[in-house]
């Protein structure tokens, strides 16, 4: 992984001078040396649009428009729909984060950071892209049914490209709740990937569905969430949630919850 980090292009976003001459040292620690610095996110979009970077790292808070209007626009876009995006921010409430979590950041990096926190991140972000293949014992991925639900396309997309990539090919998208309790009860799934936060039936719900009225109670549910308040997860938690991970989801961890999910079924 060193080795692919040195390796890749990054494009900075940043308007303070300062912050960016502390991100630029930082990767050159990293061994980073191919990268662009922009000010503003139409700066960036113009550099992103014109020669696609391996990875975005931008600032919450920009001259012209937001982080997330940047990652927003970038995925709206066929070159860049897929670009990792990693958000440098000092916000911390989840009125502030959520947005940017659910239009497609690969990770966000609070503020102040240091050099081993952005290799992290980045070693994480990267691994959306080139995640290890799932390891089961009496399981072949390719035959996993996999239902992914979240009110977010975008997050379906990703959480998918990414199953897809450690192997599972039958995968079945559900935009909430309320659409995948159909789903459900007429077919047979071998794990479900859902978010917490969804407008008409959210995460909740549907767990306490599956586990007290559908036709397969002991299904492993794996809830993917930017959800922070303790008493709302330890609820999921009493309700037979399988595993609880934050969105968004350090890769490696998911692999190993489900791996141990199917593993113990």
């Amino acid at each position: 992984m060193d080795h692919q980090i040195s390796e890749l292009y990054v494009v900075l976003v940043e308007p303070s001078s300062s912050q960016s001459k502390i991100i630029i040292q930082q990767f050159g620690k990293l061994g980073i040396k191919q990268f662009k610095h922009c000010k503003t996110g139409a700066a960036a979009l113009d550099t992103i649009l014109d020669d696609t970077p391996d990875l975005v790292v931008s600032s919450l808070h920009l001259e012209d428009m937001t982080g997330r209007d940047l990652v927003l626009k970038m995925r709206e876009s066929l070159a860049t729909e897929n670009t990792p995006f990693i958000l440098i921010s000092s916000a911390t409430s989840f009125r502030e984060l959520n947005p940017i979590k659910q239009a497609g950041a690969s990770a966000v990096l609070p503020k102040p950071f240091t050099d081993k926190d952005l290799k992290r991140a980045v070693m994480n972000t990267m691994d959306w892209e080139h995640p290890d293949q799932l390891e089961l014992e009496d399981l072949d991925p390719e035959n996993l049914e996999v239902l992914v639900v979240d009110d977010s396309a975008m997050a379906r997309k990703m959480i998918s490209r990414t199953l897809n990539k450690m192997g599972i090919e039958k995968i079945t998208e559900a935009a909430d709740g309320a659409d995948a309790k159909p789903l459900i009860q007429d077919r047979i799934f071998d794990l479900i990937v859902t978010d917490f936060n969804m407008p008409e039936v959210d995460g909740h719900e549907l767990l306490r569905f599956i586990r007290n009225e559908s036709n397969q109670s002991s299904v492993p549910v794996l809830m993917v969430t930017t959800e922070g308040d303790a008493s709302k997860l330890a609820a999921v938690q009493n309700d037979g949630v399988s595993a609880i991970v934050d969105k968004p989801f350090v890769v490696s961890e998911v692999k190993r919850l489900i791996e141990a999910s199917l593993t113990n079924l």
